[in-house]
């Protein structure tokens, strides 16, 4: 009877952790029910719903979700079609998460995953991992009998970027390429590889055995290209963030790998600040004619670190941003709020918040709130005493995003910016950015976020910059396929010899 008793609980355990799985039955009622709480959130609380996207575009592709809920039967499906229409607005600060029992589920899965990081190389998607079965830098072909190109197209929607940005898309696949494969085409027992190694017209074949989720990001961490993009992915410490140095008697270089350095109240931020001076007192001192300010692994981080760096390479007064609205004056939807508070204690808390964004928000104008000109972001800010004045040299890459997107537009806006690199997934003319909103959806307990303020940058218009992509470089450049294999640096080693020849 007892061993009865425990075998009944065990199945009863098991039941319970398999319905955790993505993979998983899900009804189609619930899944309209979330769909139609999902548009109501994005009408009524994001003002970037229409930023790049017309409202008839808007609605087709809702049309498109009711549809394909009429094909759906798994809680996968279901979350493939919210991570569709998330990433179909195009801001960088949207995401759609999986509920922690279904995302901790994943990260337990012992098989089905690609074994192999990859990275998007002269053109093509290279495995970036050496030692494997599959030899390092070979272009992939196909996977299972799809073209790599098929596939690619089906991952773009995990990874959000501004407008219809497309190269910081695959910032997110060279770092999840297994796991999206996994979320959109399921476990796979092995998968059917179809590659050239470089040089060769041969296409050849080879059967790789699926690994566990956690063998993945073990390989991925032991990506072959780790020493060259490393610092996008570390958790930098406060003496890493930064670097300044003269390479010879009219060149610096001011890297930049994050503005994640605190605001006005923080030691970090003051210490960042005494940086900036003396660097520039320095430059200035020596007379240096040329700057090189790499940020491109920069993706993001604090006001005001961006816009203070701003005022040592410009000679124009300016603003964080020309104007910023939401879409509303009280937070709406309250109870599907992704807060810990019951929901029926919501409303006699919610009391402070409203006054703060009515503050912040009080002119409207056809349904939007504007900024108060009071705030710091609407501050009109002076050059610093200390600016360089001389030719600027600015390396972006698809990482760049958010506050280091915000930075890089307005350097590329100077006339004596020159922008050497690739399209940033941060747009030039504006974002969706500062105030970060979370919903959770009542039935599958999908978690969605989104910036609220709909911000225009102060940047000047440029015919080379377009309002739904990245910002674009004046030179563009990539990685070399040798220069990969020797982890060299192409883009520097081109802009240093650019400033040589330009002094000749």
């Amino acid at each position: 009877m007892k061993k009865t008793i425990i075998t009944f609980l065990y199945l009863i355990f098991s039941i319970g952790i398999s319905a955790q799985s993505i993979d998983e039955s899900f009804s189609q009622k619930k899944m309209k029910k979330d769909l139609e709480v999902f548009k109501e959130i994005r009408i009524k609380a994001n003002s970037g719903l229409y930023k790049y996207r017309t409202k008839k575009q808007i609605d087709s592709i809702y049309n498109w979700a009711d549809q394909q809920i009429e094909k759906s039967s798994t809680y996968l499906d279901f979350y493939n079609i919210i991570c569709q229409l998330t990433d179909y607005e195009g801001s960088l600060h949207n995401s759609t998460s999986l509920p922690k029992k279904y995302s901790d589920r994943l990260r337990k899965e012992k098989e089905g995953y690609f074994p192999y990081p990859i990275k998007w190389i002269d053109g093509n998607w290279l495995v970036n991992y050496e030692n494997g079965e599959i030899p390092l830098g070979s272009e992939i072909i196909s996977i299972n009998k799809i073209p790599i190109s098929e596939i690619i197209n089906n991952l773009y929607k995990y990874y959000t970027t501004d407008g219809q940005n497309i190269t910081g898309k695959r910032i997110g696949i060279r770092a999840h390429f297994s796991k999206y494969y996994r979320l959109n085409f399921g476990q796979q027992e092995s998968f059917n590889v179809l590659f050239k190694r470089k040089n060769s017209g041969e296409i050849e074949s080879k059967v790789l055995q699926s690994v566990s989720y956690r063998d993945y990001y073990k390989h991925f961490n032991g990506r072959y290209s780790k020493p060259y993009d490393q610092f996008y992915y570390a958790k930098l410490k406060e003496n890493q963030k930064y670097k300044y140095e003269q390479i010879d008697s009219s060149t610096g270089i001011l890297s930049v790998y994050t503005f994640a350095m605190g605001n006005e109240t923080t030691q970090e931020h003051k210490t960042y600040l005494a940086f900036l001076d003396s660097t520039f007192v320095e430059i200035k001192s020596k007379k240096l004619k040329n700057l090189i300010v790499d940020i491109r692994q920069c993706g993001g981080g604090t006001d005001p670190n961006d816009v203070v760096t701003y005022s040592y390479l410009t000679d124009r007064n300016f603003q964080e941003s020309k104007q910023a609205w939401i879409s509303f004056n009280k937070i709406p939807l309250l109870k599907h709020y992704d807060i810990s508070a019951p929901k029926f204690l919501r409303p006699f808390g919610v009391g402070k918040f409203n006054r703060k964004f009515q503050k912040r928000f009080p002119t409207e104008k056809g349904g939007k709130y504007f900024m108060s000109k009071e705030e710091n972001e609407m501050k009109i800010r002076e050059p610093n005493k200390n600016a360089f004045t001389g030719n600027i040299y600015l390396l972006i890459s698809p990482a760049v995003a958010s506050a280091g997107s915000l930075f890089a537009a307005m350097v590329a806006g100077n006339e004596n910016s020159t922008v050497i690199g690739e399209e940033t997934m941060g747009g030039y003319y504006g974002h969706n950015g500062h105030t970060s909103f979370g919903y959770v959806l009542p039935k599958s307990k999908i978690i969605t976020y989104f910036s609220i303020d709909n911000i225009e940058q102060d940047v000047p218009k440029k015919d080379n910059q377009f309002y739904n992509r990245g910002i674009i470089p004046d030179l563009e450049l990539s990685q070399t396929y040798h220069d990969f294999l020797v982890h060299r640096d192409t883009q520097m080693k081109y802009t240093l010899e650019l400033i040589k020849n330009n002094g000749k």
